[in-house]
């Protein structure tokens, strides 16, 4: 496994990952491969948005979902930086040639806070009506508004699980979103 920590938005190049295998299901068949980028404190949403901006651009993914994606990353980025604690890494996962989800990693497993809220979010419907209240609602209040972005932007893919840090096999977690396909749309 490669990890690069450089603040270039260099051409992607996707990278076997120990957790990734072949895939052979009914629609698509082919290699998951994960590019791993080591994020810096400080600067792990800009880097993260760059990177982001390059591997979509490369892939032919329209203007306004590249910024969507941008959005998003910067957002989970911050949030880590915010909330958790280091190593903090960007991780895109491709299919064969094509990246299709995005996570940000941090050295942090408690994935609590995060899991109440996008199962709010995951609950709420697109009216007007205001959140009910209790705790998912204070959280929200208090510190989900980059996660109610990104939830949105995402169209609801946003998750969070358990993982290990690549660069230290230690314990963490991931916040996780699927990366816009040529179409524009947010998909697998």
């Amino acid at each position: 496994m490669r990890t690069t920590d450089d603040d270039q938005a260099d051409p992607p190049e996707p990278y076997a990952s120990p957790t990734m295998g072949r895939h052979t299901g009914p629609k698509q068949s082919g290699d998951f491969r994960v590019m791993v980028k080591v994020l810096r404190a400080g600067s792990a949403a800009r880097r993260a948005r760059g990177v982001v901006r390059g591997v979509l651009r490369q892939a032919g993914v329209p203007a306004d979902a590249v910024a969507d994606a941008e959005i998003v990353v910067a957002e989970l980025a911050a949030n880590a930086e915010k909330h958790a604690r280091p190593p903090y890494e960007l991780r895109i996962t491709y299919v064969g040639r094509v990246p299709t989800w995005c996570e940000i990693v941090d050295g942090d497993p408690d994935s609590r806070e995060v899991h109440l809220i996008l199962d709010h979010l995951d609950t709420l419907t697109d009216g007007p009506s205001p959140p009910p209240t209790g705790e998912p609602s204070t959280l929200l209040a208090e510190n989900g508004r980059g996660l109610l972005m990104a939830h949105h932007l995402s169209q609801g893919g946003c998750r969070v699980y358990p993982t290990t840090i690549l660069t230290t096999s230690t314990p963490g977690k991931a916040v996780a979103f699927p990366l816009p396909a040529c179409s524009g749309d947010l998909s697998l």
